[in-house]
């Protein structure tokens, strides 16, 4: 465990996250497997309502813009702790799924490959 885990910190960088196959200037070590983060969200009737009420003016509907914003993020933030339970140091081929499973309920699914990436031409881990 590294010195950011036991302080709480995720090791997976954000810029190590990628939905290309490889990371420029790095490369892939070790393959650890698909990793995924999964968040189920609903609308709650006063949502529905003010979102109703946007709908009849056009435009960005901001009530549920939020709601898919948050739940994608859980998504993938559940997504990066999965690898880093494996110890992964980057998450490759990032992709994002959305599935109703009835009226006004949504699972939103984030997930990727983690691996180990090293600087490509280095010696040892890289410094993240």
């Amino acid at each position: 465990m590294t010195a950011d885990n036991l302080r709480g910190e995720r090791a997976i960088n954000r810029f190590m996250v990628t939905t290309m196959q490889t990371l420029p200037g790095y490369a892939i070590a070790k393959n650890l497997g698909v990793v995924r983060g999964l968040t189920v969200r609903s609308r709650s009737i006063v949502g529905n309502i003010v979102g109703g009420i946007q709908s009849l003016f056009g435009g960005n509907i901001s009530i549920y813009s939020d709601l898919c914003e948050q739940a994608r993020e859980e998504a993938f933030e559940s997504m990066c702790e999965h690898a880093d339970k494996l110890h992964a140091n980057a998450i490759i081929s990032v992709r994002y799924d959305a599935t109703e499973i009835m009226a006004g309920l949504t699972e939103v699914l984030c997930y990727g490959s983690a691996v180990v990436a090293e600087a490509a031409g280095g010696v040892g881990k890289t410094a993240l």
